[in-house]
């Protein structure tokens, strides 16, 4: 459907098919839609809950799936102590629950078409999630664009998709994963014992073989604004680097 040429996205209907618990603080949910649709890695969808009373509350929440179209996708939502609505997802959602969602949305942070030149991801706690598409797209379509991840986390339990990041890191050697652990010291001598800085992101570049064409920065607010200055004083053009906010 459009309107004056631009899409109109509609809300549908959606049920939890499974749950896994992905760190302490990470879900991931598995919504079987009741109209699939196409997306690209990087957009996100609207979710709203309806109380009995009528009260709703909406969140955005990136798509980590990557597949162009799907009948289930998959949310990694985090449990913020402010956010009603990650709290309602953790504390009382169940498998066949349902739940209303409108989508795909977003047309600015997407993996880029075609993938040919570097490209950097940074990331912190659920702000992985549309990052974590880019990485499985990347795989899936064989994509040998050089391409690193410099991911922040608390502790390694706290590292989202941390298997899987590992195990791409391994088997593509056009992908480096880069770990800035805040509050242990890391496993691997390649990571990180702090929080990431513009020292940070100067090493990490040199991982790749030129600067990056494209940034991807995602996670809460301050930590945009770090690591955004970081990609800054790193030498970054300030129209290479994309960011994503999170809320609550």
């Amino acid at each position: 459907m459009t309107e004056n040429g631009a899409q109109i996205v509609s809300w549908q209907s959606c049920v939890i098919d499974d749950i896994v618990q992905q760190t302490p603080s990470i879900k991931s949910f598995f919504l079987r839609l009741s109209r699939p649709f196409a997306h690209i890695a990087g957009q996100h969808v609207d979710v709203r809950l309806t109380a009995p009373d009528g009260y709703s509350a909406m969140r955005s929440y990136s798509i980590a799936s990557w597949e162009v179209s799907s009948r289930t996708i998959e949310l990694a939502i985090e449990r913020l102590p402010d956010g009603e609505v990650s709290q309602f997802f953790h504390d009382v959602a169940v498998i066949g629950d349902e739940i209303e969602l409108r989508g795909p949305l977003g047309g600015h942070f997407l993996w880029p078409d075609p993938a040919i030149d570097p490209v950097l991801l940074i990331g912190a706690g659920s702000g992985l999630v549309p990052l974590m598409a880019m990485i499985r797209q990347r795989r899936a379509l064989a994509q040998s664009v050089p391409t690193t991840l410099l991911l922040s986390a608390r502790t390694a339990e706290d590292v989202l998709f941390s298997d899987e990041l590992h195990a791409i890191e391994a088997d593509y050697p056009a992908f480096v994963l880069a770990l800035a652990i805040t509050r242990e010291k890391p496993f691997r001598v390649s990571d990180f014992a702090r929080r990431i800085d513009g020292a940070m992101v100067q090493e990490v570049l040199t991982r790749l073989p030129r600067k990056p064409k494209w940034v991807f920065v995602c996670g809460s607010n301050g930590f945009v604004n770090i690591a955004t200055d970081g990609a800054l004083l790193a030498g970054l053009k300030p129209s290479a680097i994309k960011t994503e906010r999170y809320g609550g």
